[in-house]
């Protein structure tokens, strides 16, 4: 897998990233995610699971890793892991995000798993930790979920500290979630600090089901932004794990394109992804090796018309994708 630049920026990355928000803690909304985890959730075996992904990630050409505060533990897994591997950082990029605190406490079951803060004492105090963790490895630095509810893209403070923070070398980025994704998309890219546009990459939800951000990452790929897409399989939905009767036609559609194709589903999903040209790095999210292996095939899938014409139809209003992504539960 070769690498190339994130948008108009220096950061080399690969085609595949891998991010670890299924990785760095026990609970979490991905189908399966307790099975993945084999219910083994001690701090020390999922430091080494990470380990065994991050590894075969590596091998497999991966060079884009991506984290966050409130994924658990990922910072740390994922900084012990670039420590023991890569005494020098440059081998590979790494993004990490702030904004919402992990609550957890490395239980399965929690009241609330993440609580969403975007000021500027949050800030402040999460980047420190980021450093803390990734040190010099760390590249990217974006706003977890930027929305317009929670102000972030209107806060001066928080703006200008960002762009300190990107004086300092790092590439400055947000993240997007829920139905309202483009229109914050829209709104993040007219932002300048200094007469410079603060934003080098954004990271999106992009799949079969949930297209409406298409036109706006057209057009922010053509200003020079890195665009990572996640939930890519969205959240499971686009694998073998689903078995939801609601599903079933969609899956079957997608059963038969990647059969005529030789490819797996979920490799047939991230492939139709990945033949976007606005797309920089498409993440895999996954727990365990076998099927991060299953994710990197679809590199190889040789993704054509007939198959973007049969997924296309498969699209969902994104007011019901995102209801029914809000009602998967934590596993």
């Amino acid at each position: 897998m070769h690498t190339h630049k994130l948008g108009s920026s220096h950061l080399k990355v690969s085609a595949l990233g891998i991010g670890l928000a299924a990785l760095g803690r026990p609970g979490y909304i991905n189908l399966g995610h307790a099975d993945d985890l084999q219910k083994n959730y001690d701090t020390e075996s999922m430091q080494k699971r990470a380990c065994r992904v991050l590894d075969a990630a590596y091998a497999g050409g991966v060079r884009y890793f991506d984290a966050a505060r409130s994924y658990g533990k990922a910072e740390q897994f994922l900084g012990n892991w670039l420590a023991s591997r890569f005494p020098e950082p440059g081998s590979a990029a790494v993004g990490s995000k702030w904004g919402y605190t992990y609550t957890a406490g490395w239980q399965v079951q929690a009241e609330k798993h993440e609580v969403k803060e975007h000021t500027l004492p949050v800030l402040k105090s999460q980047y420190q930790e980021s450093r803390s963790n990734l040190g010099a490895y760390l590249d990217l630095y974006q706003i977890h979920s930027a929305t317009l509810d929670s102000r972030v893209l209107e806060n001066i403070d928080v703006l200008k500290e960002l762009a300190r923070i990107k004086s300092e070398g790092l590439l400055i980025g947000f993240s997007v979630s829920g139905p309202q994704q483009a229109l914050v998309i829209q709104t993040a890219l007219d932002i300048k600090v200094d007469g410079r546009r603060l934003f080098d990459s954004l990271q999106v939800t992009w799949n079969i089901l949930e297209r409406s951000t298409t036109q706006v990452l057209r057009e922010a790929h053509e200003m020079g932004v890195g665009i990572i897409v996640k939930e890519a399989l969205a959240n499971g939905r686009l694998t073998d794990k689903n078995t939801a009767p609601d599903d079933a036609a969609k899956l079957a559609v997608f059963k038969e394109e990647a059969q005529r194709l030789n490819a797996t589903v979920d490799g047939l999903a991230l492939a139709a992804v990945l033949a976007k040209p606005w797309a920089d790095v498409v993440l895999s999210g996954a727990a365990r090796v076998e099927h991060l292996e299953s994710n990197l095939k679809a590199v190889d899938v040789a993704y054509d018309g007939q198959a973007e014409n049969r997924l296309f139809k498969l699209v969902e209003d994104p007011g019901v994708y995102w209801e029914t992504r809000s009602r998967l539960a934590w596993n």
